[in-house]
């Protein structure tokens, strides 16, 4: 299992891309930080999440 956002979820396996495009992010306006860390966006489709990995996924929403 992988806690993102607080919640516990089967997405051993899958690249950060994958796991973000299945739940519907758009991956332009995201940031991402795991175990921590922030992830480059440039290392999404490289960044495998694996068993007992958290992860924050931070949306950007435009306004004023």
């Amino acid at each position: 299992m992988v806690k993102i956002n607080g919640k516990l979820l089967e997405a051993e396996g899958k690249t950060l891309t994958e796991y973000l495009e299945g739940a519907g992010y758009q991956i332009p306006r995201v940031a991402v930080e795991k175990n921590g860390e922030i992830v480059p966006k440039a290392e999404y489709s490289h960044t495998v999440l694996k068993n007992g990995d958290s992860v924050e996924v931070v949306s950007f929403v435009g306004g004023g």
